[in-house]
């Protein structure tokens, strides 16, 4: 099911829009949004280190700190398949390249007058996963892509954004220390209007799960179909596809099983752990309980879809141990991030001291744990634990309260 938008993208100053508010306008409803006024140059270093005092990215900076970093650098102006032509090369030379084409486009410029430019290939420095930056000098534009986890834009220089669904197309000027809120599945293209740094950030959580997992099962259906003729002859035919889909999509049916599993034993933990402290989960701590079960909701669902299809069957290598997870130093510092992270977006600030100070053998009641089960391997197992572990806590909703997608 598309969505029909018409109209410009709205713009809010993000210190006036409370975490509940940004959920019910734009997360929820999955709609884009450029936010303002959050990157304070006190608190983001990159908005002074990587730029210059002029507003220009500061090439010196990268070439002398990250210099000799391997990246893919996308030439522009030539196609490759469905995308751009991908070279590798050294960050220094690719800041080399950057400089002479700008040395280049200023020549013509003064030769030709302003009308005249350099017909070189522009290079683009795209989705650096080593520093989480995208880097391109003026003009550079990347085609037409969309993602399926939710993504923000944080422009350290100028840049411009476009957003496009069932071409309605949507433009907007993202302008230096602006954030732009990339809705899961929107198609949208990019335009640099200057030579631009920006800081990419994809995730997703409770409210795009179901996009996530619907591309990974198109993609797996894809997969599969593209090697059905070697069926036959394949030793293990599932596990090829699975191999394909990891290569392809990022991660894979198992991947995402074993991420649903960890993040509904770290939400199940502080829910009953709220409940224990407060004996409810009600009142001052309702705000984070409604968040952590609306998780567990879509979870479940997700697990059940996954276990109405017959995903992971036969799976013997996917096993998430609880009780090892839970004497993990891994599993509790992932507990007390996700518990201040909701404290904080929650502003229960009163609440933030618990996971601070709050040992794991205070937060898990391993005896309490042990009786639902030891081990999570398959979907089912996944849904009897929610199920389980929320039965005692006679308040507590586990429904999920966001939007299907078709």
């Amino acid at each position: 099911m598309g969505i029909n938008v018409k109209g410009q993208i709205e713009r809010v100053n993000g210190k006036e829009l409370s975490y509940t508010e940004f959920v019910e306008r734009y997360m929820e409803k999955n709609q884009p949004v450029v936010l303002t006024g959050l990157m304070d140059p006190h608190h983001w270093r990159a908005s002074t280190d990587w730029v210059t005092l002029q507003g220009q990215p500061n090439f010196h900076f990268f070439s002398t700190h990250f210099g000799p970093s391997k990246v893919q650098v996308a030439d522009c102006d030539t196609r490759e398949f469905t995308d751009q032509k991908r070279e590798e090369m050294l960050v220094s030379d690719f800041i080399g390249r950057c400089l002479q084409l700008e040395a280049s486009a200023a020549q013509c410029n003064d030769e030709n007058g302003a009308s005249g430019g350099s017909s070189e290939s522009v290079p683009y420095l795209k989705d650096w996963h080593f520093v989480k930056v995208m880097f391109g000098p003026v003009s550079i534009f990347a085609f037409c892509h969309k993602f399926y986890c939710f993504q923000l834009h944080f422009s350290a220089s100028a840049f411009s954004g476009c957003l496009c669904m069932q071409a309605i197309w949507l433009e907007c000027t993202q302008d230096a220390g602006e954030i732009i809120f990339v809705p899961s599945g929107w198609y949208h293209q990019v335009h640099n209007l200057e030579d631009t740094i920006s800081i990419n950030h994809n995730w997703f959580n409770g409210y795009n799960l179901s996009w996530v997992w619907n591309l990974l099962l198109r993609d797996y259906n894809e997969a599969k179909e593209y090697i059905e003729d070697i069926k036959d002859i394949c030793d293990d035919f599932e596990g090829l596809c699975q191999r394909n889909l990891a290569a392809n999509t990022g991660m894979n049916f198992y991947d995402f099983f074993t991420f649903m599993s960890y993040f509904a034993l770290a939400n199940l933990v502080i829910l009953r752990y709220i409940n224990r402290r407060y004996g409810s989960t009600t009142g001052s701590s309702s705000t984070i309980a409604q968040h952590l079960s609306m998780n567990l909701g879509c979870l479940r669902k997700i697990a059940s879809e996954m276990k109405h299809m017959h995903a992971l069957e036969g799976n013997q290598d996917c096993v998430v141990d609880v009780i090892k997870a839970f004497l993990d130093p891994r599993f509790s510092k992932l507990c007390m991030h996700v518990g201040r992270t909701y404290t904080m977006i929650h502003e229960q600030s009163h609440l933030s001291s618990d996971f601070e100070s709050t040992s794991m053998s205070d937060l898990v009641d391993l005896n309490d744990m042990k009786a639902y089960t030891s081990q999570i391997n398959t979907p089912e197992d996944l849904i009897k634990f929610i199920d389980n572990g929320v039965a005692e806590l006679s308040d507590c909703s586990i429904e999920p309260s966001v939007p299907n997608v078709a």
